[in-house]
């Protein structure tokens, strides 16, 4: 074939021929250049939807094009049938549907992916001719493809109808109907299930029934089904689905319409139709026990899913049936033997894990009926659930080390996945059982602990703790009195294995809260996970675990702070653990010296921060690359996460989460609190380490990450050095502007503006960033999204906290204001978020700030007109509601201007959008100046604008809001 010329990217440029066409089908598929392949792609996307496509669809299908050829034709009159349905004129439906017929029948025998486009083409007719233009339409196609038809085999038309009949329910559910319609066709399908069912139940028991017919057969059952077919009127095909589950051959598919069948929400109304299903699943045991032992994975798979199925959707409906508790009962343990199944997931079954969810609905239904019922079922299904521990425990066993060596890292991290699934459930079950279920396990562990004889493996005790740990760490456990039992037996277990000296970790961790109200027993544990310090491996485990003890029992600690902070230093200096453990490592120990006396705090600081400083002025004195690049941030990372937790203030967070708050103790001591301390005798050295690194805005970010944690945690204990950095961030700024530097000044004035004595370097900074930011601005902002929206952040924040700072000579507040009102027109969502947050904080200062006042007097037209343009199609539709919240501002504060601003700036034609008309443009004004209270519905009218103004009122786009 020779090459075609190129196709054009304009519908005028080139007909909708067939021989267009052809070329372009052409270009998508062989041409080697992608941009030929995207051109031809657009191109043939407007075919599809042009006016020609009813001259060339047909055409395409002629019997000597190739299949990719005739795919596109018969696709296409899909598309014009299923959206342009009101373009074809009633006299024409006759015709359009007999020649779907005769091509289907042409195709029987043909390429199977155009059969089955031309299928969903006249699918798509029906539904939009059903019931009143075509009534008995499915009964219909039946009666066309029983006949004998012209030399067209038997087979193949039945074939073809069974394909027909299946994609009809499914275009049903993704059709753009009318909602009004969808419920008329619905129920029109629903009465043609009389002439689908007797079908596929003929030709399901036939004997001489073709396996592939049998399976087209089964997966048109399956789409009926979804329809909420009633599950008494396709009782007997899905008594017929459990004789097909034998055949190899039919046994997905079967599966398939079994689980759907069941699944469907009406399928509950059916008691008795379910009560004959329980002896039919029951009667797969035996199957499943021999797919077992062959090690069948797919039939386990399989028969599991239609037990859970069965379990899950109807627990409720077959609990209620009393009489027939055994056979329910009998169901529960196979979904059990399911939850058991032998061999390790996911590399020897993958069963398991499906069976989860059922246990999580069976207990809530049983949890959910009145006491006195209940009482009865628990009676029955506590020992259920106990049997249910024992067996998720055995599951969530590892297998021996020598496999689980070999097993990918992608079977681990399933693994490791399948048993936060088992510890959520076992977490649930804890709700059923309560205390009884602890002491269970404690008794067990002690047994496994204490037995002499028996020689004892590391993942059966690593599970049982494992049980404990996924309990502890989501109940409160305080009030169990196995807790003293268990401590005392951890330090008793051989810990030998990465895995069971993980979950011993994890499990201290988990009962930190609870070592806090029992501090007698930190010294059975604490040795153990110091020790874990020190071993790579168990980093995660061993650094939370000290985190959550520091955090929890700082009170507690002083005994032992010494030994903490030696251990924690030794592991720090040896590089054993990873950038993020030693920045949780610094955390904890900020939570321990928190507890401290003021003069041991800084004598710790002094012996813990000495070596990184003494190492940070080595670098400070270096050439700039980027191996030291990195030590610096790391060391200014450490310094940072020590100050974030680091607070002297006995306001422990206890008392917040509603517990008994901690005895408070002295008021804190006078003299500077320690971290500033260490702060001013370190404040020199940052200084030089930024000399040499302005540039470089992740040194600079972590700089000002050090002060920014510790503003935030000492808030006014943080004074004395506000000047100093008020000066250091102010040359910083101006010499290489940051966002990071932004974002510190926006905290400074967070805390500091308000106060008297602070208030001069504050203005002075605050000055001084606006008019830097301000340069930045002149010479073109738009490279610099990120220093715009932490600029419009900090503006905001000084509005709320210090409006005095606007009534300065030195500050061009009309500046400013221009800055915003093109910043409103930055495609970077964030950015417009904040300046709109920066507009809404302004405007209410109109009446008490002259400067703010005379400057939106002035220039507020352009501040409507900016949030127009972004209405009109300007901006992002996340953003609506930050604009409304302008306008809605701007009414509430400016009502009088708003009037005149909104009808001179909506005047010109085309503004906002060519898409609106003056007076849906005089509406909108109406209804935003009439709301001066109710918020919700200025957003409301500005959504319903936008729309317009996009062209996409009315469409599915629409309805995503």
């Amino acid at each position: 074939m020779e090459t075609p010329g190129r196709i054009a990217a304009t519908p005028d440029a080139l007909d909708f021929t067939v021989e267009n066409v052809e070329k372009a089908l052409h270009q998508l598929y062989y041409d080697p250049n992608i941009e030929n392949k995207n051109l031809a792609q657009k191109w043939l996307m407007q075919a599809q939807v042009s006016p020609q496509a009813w001259q060339f669809c047909w055409a395409l299908l002629s019997p000597d094009k190739v299949p990719e050829i005739q795919y596109f034709g018969a696709s296409a009159l899909h598309t014009k049938i299923s959206r342009y349905w009101s373009d074809i004129p009633t006299d024409q439906y006759e015709s359009l549907k007999t020649q779907l017929f005769s091509q289907i029948a042409c195709f029987s025998s043909g390429s199977k992916m155009v059969l089955t486009r031309l299928c969903v083409a006249l699918a798509s007719l029906a539904l939009n001719t059903m019931p009143e233009a075509w009534p008995g339409a499915v009964a219909e196609m039946v009666r066309v493809f029983q006949e004998e038809g012209g030399g067209v085999d038997g087979r193949a038309r039945c074939m073809a109808l069974l394909e027909l009949l299946t994609v009809l329910p499914e275009e049903f559910q993704t059709s753009r109907l009318p909602q009004y319609r969808k419920g008329q066709v619905r129920g029109a399908l629903g009465r043609e299930w009389g002439s689908v069912c007797p079908l596929l139940q003929q030709l399901l028991r036939r004997t001489d029934s073709p396996g592939p017919v049998k399976a087209r057969v089964l997966r048109c059952l399956s789409s009926w089904v979804l329809l909420d077919v009633p599950l008494s009127e396709s009782e007997g095909l899905v008594h017929d689905c459990f004789s097909a589950l034998s055949d190899p051959e039919l046994f997905d598919t079967a599966v398939e319409a079994i689980v759907n069948a069941i699944s469907q929400p009406d399928s509950q109304r059916y008691v008795n139709t379910l009560l004959k299903l329980v002896p039919q699943v029951l009667a797969l045991q035996e199957q499943l026990r021999e797919a077992v032992q062959n090690g069948d994975m797919e039939t386990c798979h399989g028969i599991c899913r239609i037990a859970v199925t069965l379990g899950e959707n109807h627990s409720r409906t077959l609990l209620e049936q009393v009489d027939h508790w055994q056979s329910f009962l009998a169901l529960v343990n196979m979904i059990m033997f399911c939850t058991g199944i032998p061999g390790h997931y996911p590399v020897n079954e993958t069963t398991s894990s499906l069976t989860l969810t059922f246990w999580y609905t069976l207990q809530d239904e049983i949890m959910s009926f009145e006491s006195d019922k209940q009482a009865v079922y628990l009676q029955v299904y506590r020992p259920v659930y106990f049997q249910l521990v024992d067996v998720l425990l055995h599951k969530a066993q590892f297998p021996s080390d020598q496999e689980y060596a070999s097993w990918s890292s992608d079977e681990k991290e399933q693994f490791r996945i399948y048993r936060v699934d088992i510890s959520d459930t076992l977490m649930y079950v804890y709700e059923m059982l309560g205390a009884e279920l602890l002491s269970n396990l404690y008794d067990k562990l002690g047994r496994l602990l204490t037995n002499a004889e028996q020689p004892m493996s590391w993942q059966h005790t690593e599970a049982l703790l494992y049980g404990f740990q996924s309990i502890a760490e989501t109940i409160d456990v305080n009030y169990s009195d196995v807790i003293p039992g268990l401590i005392g037996l951890i330090p008793r277990i051989n810990i030998n294995n990465v895995q069971l000296a993980d979950t011993v970790m994890f499990t201290i961790g988990a009962l930190a809260e609870w070592l806090a109200d029992h501090p007698v027993m930190l010294s059975s544990v604490l040795p153990l996970v110091l020790q874990a310090l020190g071993n790579p491996d168990l980093s995660v485990s061993s650094v939370s675990t000290l985190k959550k003890i520091c955090r929890e029992c700082k009170y507690d600690l002083p005994p032992y702070a010494t030994n903490i902070v030696a251990v924690s230093q030794e592991v720090l200096i040896k590089q054993i653990h990873k950038t993020s453990q030693c920045m949780w490592l610094m955390q904890a120990l900020g939570f321990l010296l928190s507890a401290l006396p003021v003069e041991d705090i800084l004598r710790n600081l002094h012996s813990l921060i000495t070596p990184y400083i003494q190492q940070l002025e080595k670098l400070a004195d270096e050439t700039p690359n980027p191996s030291n690049k990195l030590a610096i941030i790391h060391i200014l990372g450490l310094l940072s996460n020590l100050f974030t937790t680091l607070d002297i203030s006995k306001q422990d967070d206890e008392s917040a989460e509603g517990s008994a708050p901690p005895v408070k103790t002295a008021p804190p001591p006078p003299g500077p609190n320690p971290v500033v301390v260490v702060l001013q005798q370190v404040f020199a050295l940052i200084q030089t380490v930024l000399s040499k690194w302005l540039n470089d805005s992740q040194v600079v970010e972590a700089v000002c990450a050090i002060f920014e944690k510790s503003v935030k945690t000492l808030l006014h204990d943080f004074a004395p050095m506000v000047s100093q950095l008020s000066e250091m961030l102010g040359q910083m700024y101006s010499t290489i502007p940051q966002a990071s530097a932004l974002d510190l000044t926006r905290q400074m004035v967070h805390i500091f503006a308000s106060e008297t004595d602070h208030f001069p370097p504050i203005k002075a900074l605050f000055e001084l960033v606006t008019s830097v930011t301000l340069s930045i601005f002149h010479q073109g902002p738009r490279d610099h999204p990120d220093i715009v929206d932490s600029f419009m952040q900090l503006q905001a924040q000084a509005l709320k906290r210090k409006p005095d700072l606007f009534l300065s000579e030195s500050l061009d507040v009309k500046a400013v204001f221009h800055c915003g009102v093109l910043s409103l027109k930055f495609p970077e969502a964030p950015t417009v978020k904040s300046t709109c947050l920066y507009f809404t904080e302004l405007l209410p200062h109109c009446s008490d700030v002259p400067p703010l006042a005379r400057v939106v007097q002035e220039d507020g037209k352009l501040l409507v007109q900016a949030v127009l343009e972004g209405i009109g199609g300007g901006a992002s539709r996340s953003l609506m509601d930050q604009f409304a919240e302008v306008l809605f501002s701007l009414n509430k504060h400016c009502f009088s201007l708003l009037a005149v601003w909104l009808k001179e700036a909506l005047q010109p034609p085309g503004f906002p959008s060519s898409r609106v008309t003056a007076e849906q443009k005089d509406n909108f004004s109406q209804q935003i100046l009439r709301e001066r209270v109710n918020k919700r519905r200025v957003k409301d009218v500005v959504k319903e604008f936008t729309l317009l103004c996009r062209g996409l009122h009315g469409t599915e786009y629409a309805a995503e809001y």
